[in-house]
């Protein structure tokens, strides 16, 4: 009964018409989040044909309107609900669907009532040929299996800005596949971020006992695939990889004078203070003993 009286409170809620006037507005009320991707914060953006992008949970008010722009607006949305309105239509925006809102067209998207909530990802694309694929098909709302995949995708990008470069233009590169692959026919693979998430989870804990199985198996891909894109993004094999992440790490730690080498071997994953200094030598061609007299010495 209550599941009754709720759609037919909702039903008797009067929906818009579509709209012959338009003005440029935004609004956000104070409880709606937004985290910025930038040109000038990720260049990336610009060379892959991206104007700018966001990640937005939006709740007690939000609206965007324009007139008209000259670049091309995405919605992905995660969660919630948002409504759409044209010169000829007004679409419900639900969870898991892609909007597409070419430029030069009039459009406003807002809340689809004051106390629903909205997560969702945007993209402005710059007005190129590299993009006619994907608008062509005019002010749209659509499903897409891509909304939680892009999400994740905008975040680890975010969380690079003033990071690594080679990360960077790693995520503005797939970005674009996978905004141009977005058939679901044409699903793209998504074992490249696996392997990056899970490496950054490796540097952050490089105490632990990593095997390149291991990493294969928490990516959920076999060891060949594994050292393949390993060799994509770092150039390198897995084990390869491993290695150089603890012997950088290595040398900021022997910054640090009350830290033993004893100590540092073991933080990195060696329970074995003779093979990380067998190992540190082959890599940086000297002890760390002799790699922290040559720092102090030269402070």
């Amino acid at each position: 009964m209550l599941e009754k009286s709720e759609n037919l409170c909702r039903s008797v809620i009067p929906m818009p018409e579509p709209k012959s006037s338009w003005q440029d507005e935004v609004y956000l009320a104070d409880a709606c989040k937004e985290r910025f991707l930038t040109q000038s914060e990720l260049p990336e953006l610009a060379e892959n044909q991206f104007f700018m992008a966001g990640l937005a949970e939006l709740s007690e008010g939000y609206h965007v309107e324009r007139v008209g722009t000259s670049i091309h607006t995405l919605l992905l949305t995660l969660e919630g609900r948002g409504r759409l309105i044209t010169e000829n239509a007004v679409m419900e925006i639900e969870a898991n669907t892609l909007t597409v809102l070419p430029a030069n067209l009039p459009f406003r998207f807002e809340l689809a009532q004051p106390d629903a909530n909205w997560k969702m990802a945007w993209l402005l694309l710059q007005s190129t040929e590299k993009w006619q694929p994907l608008i062509e098909g005019g002010q749209r709302v659509e499903p897409s299996y891509l909304c939680e995949q892009i999400w994740s995708l905008m975040s680890l990008f975010h969380s690079e800005i003033g990071g690594r470069s080679s990360f960077r233009k790693l995520f503005a590169s797939e970005l674009s596949r996978l905004l141009l692959g977005s058939s679901a026919s044409n699903a793209p693979s998504n074992s490249v971020l696996r392997v990056q998430s899970v490496f950054n989870e490796v540097e952050s804990q490089l105490h632990h006992p990593w095997t390149v199985k291991g990493i294969a198996e928490q990516s959920y891909i076999s060891v060949e695939q594994l050292n393949r894109i390993c060799k994509q993004l770092y150039g390198c094999s897995t084990q390869q990889r491993l290695i150089a992440l603890r012997m950088e790490k290595a040398t900021d730690l022997l910054h640090y004078e009350s830290w033993s080498v004893g100590m540092i071997a073991l933080r990195l994953g060696y329970p074995d203070p003779y093979n990380f200094t067998h190992r540190f030598r082959q890599y940086h061609g000297c002890s760390p003993r002799e790699y922290r007299k040559r720092v102090m010495s030269g402070r």
